[in-house]
């Protein structure tokens, strides 16, 4: 992609000099936390690449939080009152002698200065880390994190005095963004691209459909079901009340933000599509874009995963589409690896692309520095005022004690300002009729051919993101509906993660199509079952779109609606006795020809999150009805 750098060097320089040569003011916290010296592997290397973000706050930042609060709130007269990009910038953009200072302190630094978009929210620069280190007035390690050898600057940086109050935080000195994960999960270890996976045989067609015949069951007399093969859109919006309705998503337009981008995305749609008897994607309906400004070069020793990627952008696009076949899909994939979510999410709210964005993404803990986490924040509360509901999966690490440590909630599903999606395990009947759900949560035990093993439920393998926040109090429209159990639970009050939930467990999740490159080298369309809460959030996004539809205007941020509107949604709780599927496996991922592997998968168990009547921290108000579509 082409870049923009700004050659303003005989122009600028006299006023960078004297930048530079001002006292520096520190910016508190911009240095994570793991950069500290029990973490520290080496010096980092001072002539590598960097490439950074300096970002802007919006002026009057309390107007902009109350004007989001307003335009979200069905009780406001300002309801629904959405600023357009061009006003929103008009109000609350930083200046162009406030863009203008930022950039000439980085040129006389000697980086080079990529692009600043419309809203000026950012300055990108690239360098080496010599330079980095010389101009922010720190040093750069390289530190062990999570299995990671990460980059970050060793303490907080320090930005020039004049530039106190109009920068908001450094983006990508640090490599925190290298801690991102997709919430998509097959259920046995990494995203299945490149090699192939083929959920294996037997499976059920519909909830109860094949019995596990010849395996004890640990939970009473009856026979254990094989877990469904994969739903389709319609077991799923039938399940959900949707079926009858004529609505199709037409006119509306969903974005999501992912990283690279699958290349045959559209043929793999279209495929998929006509095996499930949905409308192919027509001319003009899907587009992809890259970020203007974005960092199309790898910088040494980041992590790439590029056809990881490409499952995570197959699943949202397939769940999107299955929802709402007649919305537009723009797609807008980061060009390297995570490092530049926060610049794609800022391009869609900035330019206006969309009214509903789906995030299948996030950090697994809110222990990020907050130079990272406001200038996103100050994103998102620009597309609540544009009218743009911005979704984040909830996580696919439930309470992430056994991940982390302690238990945390993800961010940015934390956000008081976005929709956080969280999981549950559905049971559709035969009629794509709503059997029952349970919250998402599993422990798995394996068949040694004779028993179990370990004794059932066995080990804990994953479930839905939720808690309570360490950042954010409570928001409004949380109060009096989240209960004192969930706050204690999590031992703090705070805004409390999910809102909404819908399936989103594995071992019932969505049947997806997509290019996959097999053992014999072969690479060819196949079909597999995924789950995640990176599937309950485009499941969302896509029923949102009907809803905007139906509506005739966006829904924007949607919390404060669906809390006045708990009826909306089907209450999950407890199940009256112990739920668990046989899951197949084949060994070899693709064929039964290595032998089949057999796992019992335990359903509701949460850790410290639990699904109660009304609000729970696994579910939040529920799932889905078509009561939804008719507000």
């Amino acid at each position: 992609m082409q870049r923009f750098p700004i050659r303003l060097l005989c122009l600028l320089a006299p006023l960078a000099l004297s930048l530079a040569a001002q006292a520096q003011t520190k910016l508190a916290g911009s240095a994570p936390a793991w950069a500290n010296a029990k973490n520290l592997v080496k010096a980092a290397n001072p002539s590598d690449d960097v490439g950074f973000r300096v970002y802007l706050g919006w002026n009057n930042p309390s107007a902009v939080e109350a004007l989001a609060q307003a335009v979200s709130d069905p009780a406001s007269a300002s309801y629904k009152n959405y600023l357009t990009p061009a006003q929103f910038r008009q109000q609350f953009a930083p200046s162009q002698a406030q863009v203008g200072a930022v950039q000439s302190w980085l040129l006389g630094q000697g980086f080079t200065v990529v692009y600043t978009p419309q809203n000026n929210h950012y300055v990108s620069g690239e360098g080496t880390v010599a330079q980095a280190a010389a101009a922010f007035a720190t040093s750069f390690g390289m530190y062990s994190i999570s299995g990671l050898t990460l980059r970050s600057p060793a303490s907080d940086v320090s930005i020039p005095d004049s530039l106190t109050g109009i920068v908001a935080g450094v983006i990508g000195l640090d490599d925190s963004a290298q801690l991102v994960h997709t919430n998509h999960t097959t259920g046995d270890g990494d995203a299945p691209p490149p090699a192939a996976f083929i959920s294996a045989q037997p499976c059920s067609s519909y909830w109860g459909q094949v019995q596990a015949v010849g395996f004890t069951n640990p939970y009473g007399s009856g026979t254990l079901p094989y877990a469904p093969c994969g739903y389709t859109p319609q077991q799923i919006k039938g399940a959900y009340g949707l079926s009858s309705t004529s609505l199709d998503g037409s006119g509306q337009t969903v974005a999501i933000i992912d990283a690279y981008a699958a290349p045959t995305i559209v043929e793999d749609v279209n495929q998929w599509s006509s095996n499930r008897g949905l409308p192919p994607l027509h001319g003009g309906q899907f587009t992809q874009v890259v970020a203007p400004g974005t960092f199309r070069h790898p910088e040494r020793g980041m992590k790439q995963d590029p056809q990881g990627w490409y499952g995570e952008e197959t699943l949202d696009v397939e769940a999107v589409h299955g929802m709402a076949p007649g919305a537009n899909i723009v797609f807008v994939g980061a060009p390297n690896a995570f490092q530049d979510l926060d610049a794609a999410l800022n391009h869609v709210v900035d330019r206006g692309l969309t009214q509903i964005v789906s995030n299948s993404y996030g950090f697994p803990t809110e222990v990020l520095p907050p130079g990272f986490i406001k200038p996103l924040e100050d994103t998102i509360l620009q597309g609540v005022i544009e009218g743009i509901g911005i979704y984040f999966s909830s996580g696919d690490n439930s309470d992430e004690s056994l991940v982390v440590g302690y238990r945390t909630t993800d961010w940015p599903a934390s956000s008081p300002f976005v929709t956080a999606v969280g999981g549950t395990s559905l049971a559709v009947g035969a009629a794509n009729n709503y059997l029952f759900e349970t919250g998402w949560g599993t422990f798995t035990t394996s068949w040694t051919g004779t028993a179990w093993k370990p004794t059932p439920p066995g080990a804990w393998l994953y479930g839905a993101g939720g808690g309570v926040s360490q950042l954010f109090p409570e928001p409004s429209y949380q109060v009096g509906v989240v209960h004192a159990s969930v706050f204690s639970a999590q031992g703090r009050t705070g805004r409390a993660v999910p809102d909404v939930a819908a399936d989103a467990d594995p071992n019932t999740g969505y049947l997806i199509g997509e290019t996959q490159t097999f053992p014999d080298g072969s690479v060819k369309y196949s079909e597999y079952r995924i789950g995640g809460t990176s599937l309950s959030c485009p499941l969302m996004a896509g029923i949102m779109a009907l809803a905007d539809q139906a509506a005739g205007q966006p829904h924007g941020f949607a919390n404060p609606f669906f809390y006045s509107q708990p009826g909306a949604f089907t209450d999950i709780v407890n199940p009256a006795s112990t739920v668990a599927v046989v899951r197949t496996n084949y060994v070899n991922s693709v064929d039964a020809s290595a032998g089949l592997a057999y796992t019992l998968r335990t359903m509701n168990q949460t850790l410290s999150l639990q699904t109660t009547p009304g609000y729970d921290d696994v579910t939040g108000l529920g799932t889905p009805t078509a009561a939804v579509l008719a507000h």
